[in-house]
Order: structure tokens, then C-alpha cells, then sequence
């Protein structure tokens, strides 16, 4: 019949070995309360039920182990299942009020309960000792219950010839147990209740029936949808070892802390004694015994030592089990309820005893602890917080316990929480372990930690305790120099900052190194430059090389924010540069400070400041004087590492936008062999380097650019490597864009640099280039303008020496006219027009010689007949050949140039409309060669009127001062009044404003301009005409 119950009962909870020991739990957890109620053999039933609880934390402990695996698990776990089982149903027929039992019934359920319990103590033998591993104290632990309960004998009340007397003796009037003060054995888990017929008088006893109440595991069951386990942790009875009569004092009736025994050979607690003797001073009272009421002779007392040790090995015994249990607990709790009554547990064990704070730790609660932190719940979340803190806070060791096995990132992560308990919490625990040295580098390494508490530093508004603690928190870190760099990387510079320069030399160092190796934004690097230029540039000047390039790897970062230019000199960086580039020599060396000093000079020059009266020694010099720029040009004619050139290079085109230091560059470039030096790096591979030369020489192109076109002719592998024919997906590089526009600014009409450009085949690459540029159409990259400008200049320069045959069959072959007529209608790039309409100027002056009337051929039969001219077969061919009416021959836009047929003119005329009075300018030269001496004008002037091209340039006038434009629109316009039609000199005349802008250019202008305007003004009537 039991065996059916339970397989009944063990269906609700399942199968496996984890239901069977929540089976056992709750059985036992139902025969302690069961027990209290029970009507006979009380003494045996209380005794059995002390066994069991014994033996239900036995059980837990075995569930944190890897005995749930082990071949005869199954079979111990239900052997013992239906032995407690066995027990809980004799509870259940014993209860009072439910029959009355014979006293062969009561031995027969005695002998059933010791069977029982011996029973287990035997499954509790089967365990391997191996099964615990090094926890030793387990394994004795289980060994010595089992060995007890093996050997329990049970005894009926109704079977003792002499029976004892049903009034149970008060627990304060028991007879003394003389305390041993080594006891043989420990036993971790023991409650080791003295219940037997020598010792009845303690069954009865308050503290026991609380033990008893207090013990019981009450199990409840979980809804159907949650997993089958208990719900509530299994709280711990105050005591789990006896409480003797001796360990209590008479006085105070709580347990001793500092026994003493006074003359009568009673044992009080020293306190409360000498209070008992003080009390007797103010009064007539003989000195008594407060117990046994003999008369003292002295109030001399002894302290008892044994007791006391006794008490003290008791006190740790239980405590050692509590904590034991409570790990145990944790280590099945399955629900928030059960996990935040075990974290409550062990938080309330550690408040008794600092000591308790190390055996906590060192029985492995700890990881089941940080465990607990995965929980969502809020509470169980702030608790095991909270005592993870008290833990720390109470010793030493648990710090370092804790220090090991710390889940910093849980911790971290939670700092960030929504409950504000959670993160104060955190918070607090994060603030301990950061006292730490070992743990600092462990916490600033996680991901984020540094970055948060910074965030929270400056939170105060949202959370100041939060703040006040997260600034706590960072000071402590910053023992570790890893993780300044950190929290410098994360906009906290102060710390970095204090120490490079406070710190001692290595300390400045390591902090230099950090502050050249972390990426400053512009706000930092002003505030950081202010704060510890002086202190770089000390660095700089002292002997010691690592320092030296520490604080150079600094001043580069700091010196390339333009703003910081001036704090920087002012600081007098730039007289210390100079000297580590022109004069400072350290042998051995490894670093090149002439670089590093070089590229500071450049960035400092780049900001913008006056460079004039910028001094960079004693004698005088200043930063534009010859000396600076001799001493330049110097180190770049020789082989210097390319580092520094190209921070050279950078120097010389700052100091070439002034006009003094530029005149002595042009000299001694063009004087020395700076050419070919720069012309030679064009090919560098250091392309940073390879940019910075052709920018400087296309600076220099203006002032001598038929020596380098000569000079580039003559290097290696150019021109043509300066034009890289790219791809259609192909971005233009910088170096494309700049290596174009060298070329283009080169002086155009020297005919080396264009034959050497046709030799190499360099046409076809620049118009698939322009082709491709246009087809990207609206994807422009950085420098596609630039290039495409280039590309342009570079087809504008052959326009220049077509003189030369070969260059002439390019033009036509190439039909130069219809390229730029079409970039000037397929793009809206000021420079590209200017340079189109330049290209078509230069073709269309050399129409008036291309152009030539047609000369017929005649066949050899033709020439020996002559017939009349209205027979003749040439004369209606001839008629059918198209003459152009302004160069009087036969043109094309191919052949000759010649812009009417490439219908260039609307669209010049439609230049004159561009506000850029560079594009107006070049867009009236092209047209200008229509009115040419050369050619037709009365035709070209009809021609153009017809186009309306005196309104274009009446406008021209009007919105454009310069100079040259106005020369060239008076001299078309003078043309038009010679040569136009009345309705063109009509309408010049008509117009109110020119007047006056003629009058302005007569009085103001200068040369031809002046000229012109004065022969406008007497056409027009505006001024006496002396010649009449």
C-alpha cells in the first residue's frame, strides 16, 4: 500500500532524481510539523524527526554535486523516498484524537520508526566518498550522520519497567552538562538533540518546539503552468545543535559571551555579575548567590575558559551548518521567493559574525551569488548587492574571494539600471572593489565601464549620489595608468593631464605616450595644449629620448588643430623647432626629430599666422628671412628621409604666398638643383610626399616654368606619368587632380613639354578621360574639378603652337573646335568655359589662314575641250560649294577651326551672361577674332547682329568693371558702329547707361581702354570731333 502511495504521489512531481529529492524535502518538511501533535511517543517521533532534518540537508548538499549522475543515484533516492514516506504515514496514525494505541502497537510503530532510520543512515552510507571532492567537511559530515543513524535505537515508552514521570522538568532546572572543550567529532550538520531516557527533561522545552516550528519546510504547490519545485526557501532553525543549561546564564537567561564563576561555583556572565555585586554595594544586603543563594565571601570570580570555548566551538558549529544550509538553499531555489529568503538567509548570518563573511565565501556561495544577479527581479537584485558589499566590507579575505570570482561586467551593466536601488546598489559594491589595486585594471578593461561613470560623473542633475560615488570610483582607478588612457579616450582628461605634469619622469613619460597615441577632438586638444604645452616642450629640450619622443608624438597631434597655433608659440615652440631642425644634433638617436620638429613648424605655418615678425632665434632671423629659407632648400637638395621632406615642402608653399620669402625660393630652386630634386619626387611612392612637390612646383610654374617643362622633359618617365588613365568607378585621387593642373599651368606655349605630351600618346588618355568625367555626370568626387580643369588646360596648350605641323594634324584629327564648342554647352564650371573659350580663340585665329577658297580640279579629257561658260560642267559644282562669309573659303570645324561652323558663337554669346568676368573676358576674345582685320567684318558684324550679339555685350559692359573686358567690349562695339547696320548703331545709341560708363573709362581708364572710349564717345556724338 506505500509503495502504491508513493508512486501516486511521485507522478505529480516526475520522475527524475530532482523530483525525487523535492519529494523527500516536503515529506519531511510535513513530519516536523506532523510531530508536535503527535499524542504518543512523543520522545521517539521528535527524535526521528531530528534525524530526517539532519538527513534532508544531507540531501541538498548532495544536489549541488555530481551525484545525481552516479550509476545508483536512482536507486538510493527512491529507497530512501519510501522510507520517509513509511515514517510520515506512522506520523500521520499517531496524531492525537484519532484512536487509542496498545502498547504492542507502540513498540511495533517504535521498532518501525527505527528501522526507518537506520535504514537511510545505510542509503546514506552507499554514497562514494569521491562524490564531494575536497569538500571534506561534507564528506565527514555525511559519514558521521550515517554511522548515527545506523546505529539509533528507538525505545517504547510503555516497555520501561519503571516509567518516568509524565511531568517533564523544566529546561532552567535540568541538571548541568559539564562542557568538553575539544569535542571529538564535528559534524557540520548535526542538531544533536539529547532525547533519551537519561535526558527526557529537554523534549518538553520551549526552544525546541521553536527549533522544531521553525525548521519546517511547508510545502506548496506550484500552478500547473509553473515547473514542479518548491516555492518558499526552507528557513533554518536559530539552533541546529542542542542549547545546554550551562551555556545560559542565570542572570540574563541568554546565552554566555564571557563566562565567569564566582565562589558559590556558579557561572554567570561576567557583565551581568558585576552589575548583580554593584546593585549589593548601595544596600545592607548580605552577599549572596543570585542562584543558589549561599552566602559569598568575595566577590572574587574566574573566568571559565572551557566553557567558554565550548560556547564558542557550539556558536561556530551552528553557524557553519546555517551557512552550509543556506547554500544549499541557493543552490535549489527555482523561484524568486525561495532565491530572495536564502539571499535574506545568508545576509543574516553574515550580520551576526564578521567570521561569517570569510566561511561564506569559502564554501562556494559566492558564484551562486553573482548568479543570482541574472534575476530580473529588482529585490533579489539590490539584496545580493547589498550583501555582496557587506561581504566586502567585513574582511579583508572576502575581498579577495570576491575579487576572483566578481562578474564585473553584471556589475557594470546594472549601473545602468532603471531601479534606482539597483544602481546605488552597484554602485556602492563597484566603489569597494575599486579599492582594489588587483581589481582597477579588471574594471576600467570592460567595455564601457569607463565611459558610464563618466557619463554619470557629470549626471549630477539626474542622480547625485550616482555622481558623487561614480567620481569616487574613477579616482580610484586611476592607480592604474591603463586606465587614465581610458578615461582619456572618453573626454576625462584631467587625470592624464595631472599626472604628465606632476608625475615623475617615467610617469610623464607613460602619460606623454598615452595623450600621442589617443585621438583628440578639437575641443580636447585646445584645452590640452593649454595645460601641458610648456611641460611638452621642457621634454623636448632634455636628454632623455624617450621622453624626447613621447612629447614630439604629442606636439604633432596637438599642433595639427590649426587654433591651437598661437598657444603653442606662445608657449615658444617655434624657436625650439627651428633649433631641433637646423642645429640640435643627438648621435644614436632612433628617432628623427628633425621630422617630427619639421611637421610641427608645417602645422603651425598652415594655421595662418603672421609669419613676418615671427623670430625664431637670438640673432634676429625671422621665420620668412633667407635664413629659414637657405637652410630649407638645403636639407631638401639632400637626401633626407621623406617624412621630412615632405614636411619641408609644406613649409616652402606656406612661405610662398609671401613675396619675399617667394622671390628667394624661386632663386634657389631655379639656381640650385631643387628642380630636379622636386621633380624627381613627383614619382615618390610616399604619394603624400609625391602631392606636396607638384603643389610647390605648380606654384613655381608661373615664375619659371619653361626651366622645369625643360627640365621635367628631360627626367625619366616624363610627362607622361603625371596623366594615370583611371576607370569608370575609379575616384580621382588628389594626386590625378594636382599632377593635371601642373600640366595645364606649365607655360603653354612651350613647344618641348607639347611634343614631348604628343610623343607620348597623351591625347586619346585626356579626352576618354573628360568622356568619362562626363558621363558620371552628378557624382563629382573631391577633386574631379580640379582634374577636369587640368585635363581642359592640358587640350587648351596645344592650341598654342600649332604652328608646328604635327601638332596642327593633332588639332584636326583630334577636332579640337567641336570638344570645347560641347564642353562649353555640357558644363557649368566657370574655369572649364574660360578655359573652352580660350581653346576656341586660339583655333579660330588660325582659320583666317586655314580658310582658302576651293580650287576645282580638272580631269585630263576636260582640258582639251573648251567650252562656253554656259556649257561648262564646273561652273554649277563650283556653285554648289559653300563659302564661309566671314573667312572667304571653303571651312569646316574640323579642318579649319572655324567657330561659325561649330556653332560655337551662341554659345560664347551666351558666356557673356556668366557673373565671373574671367569667363565674359575670354568669351568676347573668341568672338573678337570675327571681327579680325583679316576677314570679312561687314559680313561678320551682319552676322553677328543677327544673333543679337550687341545687347550680349552692352550687358557685358554694364555689370563688369575690369579693365581688359571693357577694352575688348569697346573695341567690338566700335566695330559695330563702323560696320553695323543702322539699327546696331541705333541701338548702342539708344542705350542711357553706356554714356555714362564711357565717360568713366575716358576720365579713369588707362591705355587703349581710354582710347576707345574717347572714339565711342565722338561716334556717339558725346565729345567734339577735332578731325571734322
Amino acid at each position: 500500500m506505500t509503495c502504491i502511495l508513493l508512486d501516486l504521489q511521485l507522478k505529480e512531481y516526475g520522475s527524475p532524481i530532482e523530483s525525487l529529492s523535492e519529494f523527500i524535502l516536503s515529506s519531511i518538511s510535513d513530519i516536523t510539523v506532523l510531530v508536535l501533535s503527535v499524542a504518543v511517543e512523543q520522545e521517539t517521533f521528535i527524535e526521528t524527526a531530528c534525524y530526517l532534518y539532519r538527513a534532508s540537508v544531507a540531501i541538498m548538499e548532495l544536489m549541488t554535486t555530481d551525484y545525481t549522475c552516479h550509476e545508483n543515484a536512482m536507486e538510493n533516492f527512491q529507497s530512501i523516498s519510501r522510507s520517509v514516506n513509511l515514517a510520515k504515514l506512522l506520523v500521520e496514525k499517531c496524531q492525537k484524537g484519532i484512536q487509542p494505541f496498545s502498547d504492542p502497537d507502540l513498540v511495533t510503530i517504535t521498532a518501525q520508526l527505527e528501522a526507518v532510520i537506520k535504514h537511510i543512515g545505510e542509503r546514506l552510507s552507499f554514497i562514494p566518498p569521491s562524490t564531494f571532492g575536497d569538500q571534506h567537511y561534507a564528506k565527514s559530515s555525511v559519514q558521521s550522520l550515517s554511522k548515527e543513524m545506523q546505529t539509533a535505537h528507538f525505545e517504547a515508552q510503555a516497555s520501561k519497567t519503571n516509567g518516568i514521570d509524565k511531568k517533564l522538568l523544566s529546561f532552567r532546572k535540568q541538571p548541568k552538562v559539564e562542557p568538553v572543550s575539544t569535542p571529538t567529532e564535528i559534524d557540520l550538520y548535526s542538531i544533536n538533540f539529547e532525547v533519551s531516557t537519561e535526558n527526557p527533561q529537554f523534549l518538553n522545552t520551549p526552544q525546541l518546539i521553536q527549533m522544531l516550528r521553525s525548521s519546517s519546510w511547508v510545502s506548496k504547490r506550484i500552478p500547473e503552468d509553473m515547473s514542479e519545485s518548491l516555492t518558499s526557501m526552507p528557513p533554518v532553525g536559530q539552533y541546529m545543535e542542542p542549547m545546554y543549561e550551562t551555556f545560559f546564564c542565570p542572570l540574563t537567561n541568554k546565552i554566555m559571551e564571557d563566562p565567569v564563576t564566582i565562589r558559590s561555583g556558579v557561572t554567570f556572565e561576567r557583565k551581568a555579575i558585576i552589575e548583580w555585586f554593584e546593585k549589593l554595594n548601595g544596600s545592607e544586603q548580605t552577599m549572596l548567590c543570585p542562584t543558589t543563594g549561599q552566602k559569598l565571601t568575595s566577590k572574587a570570580f574566574n573566568e571559565n575558559i572551557a566553557l567558554k570555548t565550548t560556547i564558542k566551538q557550539w556558536k561556530e558549529r551552528n553557524e557553519a551548518a546555517r551557512i552550509k544550509a543556506a547554500r544549499a538553499a541557493l543552490s535549489l531555489a527555482s523561484s524568486d521567493t525561495m532565491v530572495l529568503e536564502a539571499v535574506k538567509e545568508v545576509q543574516s548570518i553574515c550580520r551576526r559574525d564578521p567570521y561569517n563573511t570569510t566561511q561564506v565565501c569559502r564554501v562556494g556561495i559566492l558564484p551562486l551569488l553573482f548568479k543570482c544577479l541574472e534575476y530580473k527581479n529588482k529585490d533579489i537584485r539590490s539584496t545580493v548587492l547589498e550583501l555582496l558589499l557587506q561581504l566586502i566590507e567585513d574582511a579583508d579575505e572576502s575581498k579577495e574571494m570576491i575579487a576572483q570570482t566578481t562578474n564585473i561586467p553584471t556589475i557594470i551593466e546594472m549601473l545602468s539600471s532603471s531601479h534606482r536601488s539597483i544602481r546605488h546598489a552597484s554602485m556602492l559594491l563597484l566603489l569597494e572593489l575599486s579599492r582594489s589595486q588587483a581589481l582597477c585594471e579588471k574594471i576600467g578593461s570592460v567595455t564601457g565601464a569607463i565611459l558610464m561613470l563618466i557619463t554619470m560623473k557629470y549626471g549630477r542633475s539626474y542622480d547625485a549620489f550616482a555622481s558623487e560615488k561614480a567620481d569616487e570610483i574613477l579616482r580610484n582607478l586611476e592607480l592604474s595608468p591603463n586606465n587614465i588612457k581610458r578615461m582619456a579616450e572618453n573626454g576625462l582628461m584631467e587625470p592624464l593631464l595631472k599626472n604628465l605634469v606632476e608625475g615623475c619622469e617615467e610617469l610623464k613619460i607613460d602619460m606623454a605616450n598615452f595623450l600621442g597615441e589617443i585621438v583628440l577632438g578639437h575641443d580636447s586638444k585646445t584645452y590640452v595644449a593649454q595645460m601641458v604645452s610648456a611641460t611638452l616642450i621642457k621634454m623636448v629640450h632634455s636628454g632623455n629620448t624617450l621622453a624626447r619622443s613621447a612629447a614630439f608624438r604629442t606636439l604633432v597631434q596637438l599642433s595639427s588643430y590649426q587654433p591651437n597655433a598661437n598657444i603653442l608659440v606662445e608657449a615658444g615652440i617655434v624657436q625650439v623647432m627651428v633649433e631641433e631642425m637646423f642645429i640640435r644634433k643627438i648621435h644614436n638617436e632612433p628617432m628623427n626629430s628633425k621630422g617630427e620638429a619639421a611637421a610641427i613648424v608645417a602645422n603651425i605655418f598652415e594655421s595662418g599666422l603672421e609669419l613676418e615678425n615671427l623670430q625664431v632665434n637670438s640673432h634676429g632671423h625671422t621665420m620668412t628671412s633667407d635664413y629659414v629659407v637657405h637652410n630649407i632648400v638645403y636639407m631638401l637638395n639632400n637626401s633626407t628621409p621623406d617624412e621630412l621632406n615632405n614636411n619641408l615642402i609644406r613649409i616652402l608653399l606656406v612661405l610662398a604666398k609671401i613675396p619675399k620669402p617667394k622671390s628667394t625660393i624661386v632663386t634657389l630652386v631655379k639656381e640650385t638643383e631643387a628642380s630636379y630634386t622636386l621633380i624627381e619626387l613627383i614619382n615618390n611612392p610616399h604619394e603624400e610626399l609625391s602631392i606636396a612637390a607638384i603643389k610647390l612646383l605648380t606654384v613655381l610654374a608661373p615664375h619659371i616654368g619653361h626651366l622645369l617643362a625643360e627640365r621635367l622633359c628631360k627626367t625619366r618617365g616624363q610627362p607622361e606619368s603625371l596623366l594615370v588613365e583611371g576607370t569608370e568607378t575609379t575616384l580621382i585621387t588628389e594626386k590625378q587632380a594636382v599632377s593635371a593642373k601642373f600640366l595645364a599651368i606649365l607655360p603653354h606655349q612651350n613647344l618641348t613639354l607639347n611634343l614631348a605630351l604628343l610623343y607620348k600618346n597623351i591625347v586619346p588618355t585626356v579626352r576618354q578621360e573628360i568622356n568619362q568625367i562626363q558621363k558620371r555626370g552628378t557624382r563629382p568626387s573631391r577633386f574631379e574639378s580640379t582634374y577636369f580643369e587640368g585635363l581642359v588646360g592640358i587640350l587648351v596648350r596645344f592650341t598654342t603652337t600649332l604652328y608646328e605641323p604635327q601638332l596642327l594634324f593633332l588639332a584636326k584629327n583630334q577636332n579640337f573646335t567641336t570638344v570645347f564648342t560641347e564642353l562649353l554647352m555640357k558644363t557649368s564650371s566657370d574655369e572649364i568655359q574660360r578655359l573652352s573659350a580660350i581653346g576656341l580663340e586660339n583655333l579660330s585665329l588660325e582659320s583666317i589662314s586655314l580658310s582658302k577658297p576651293p580650287q576645282i580640279k580638272r580631269k585630263k579629257f576636260m582640258k582639251l575641250f573648251y567650252l562656253p561658260k554656259y556649257l561648262s560642267f564646273g561652273s554649277s559644282r563650283r556653285r554648289r560649294i559653300a563659302l564661309c562669309p566671314v573667312h572667304r573659303g571653303a571651312c569646316s570645324s574640323q579642318n579649319t577651326f572655324c567657330i561659325v561652323d561649330a556653332k560655337a558663337v551662341e554659345k560664347l554669346l551666351d558666356c557673356l551672361e556668366n557673373e565671373n568676368p574671367e569667363v565674359v573676358e575670354a568669351a568676347l576674345s573668341a568672338i573678337s577674332t570675327l571681327l579680325d582685320d583679316k576677314v570679312d567684318v561687314d559680313k561678320s558684324v551682319s552676322m553677328l547682329s543677327e544673333i543679337n550679339t550687341v545687347q550680349h555685350i552692352l550687358n557685358a559692359v554694364k555689370e563688369h568693371r575690369q579693365e581688359g573686358l571693357r577694352q575688348k567690349s569697346f573695341w567690338v562695339l566700335e566695330k559695330f558702329l563702323n560696320k553695323g547696320s543702322d539699327e546696331s548703331v541705333s541701338y548702342i545709341s539708344n542705350d542711357r547707361v553706356l554714356p555714362a560708363i564711357l565717360v568713366s573709362s575716358f576720365h579713369h581708364g588707362v591705355g587703349n581702354t581710354r582710347q576707345m572710349a574717347e572714339k565711342i564717345l565722338r561716334h556717339l556724338n558725346k565729345m567734339p570731333n577735332l578731325y571734322t
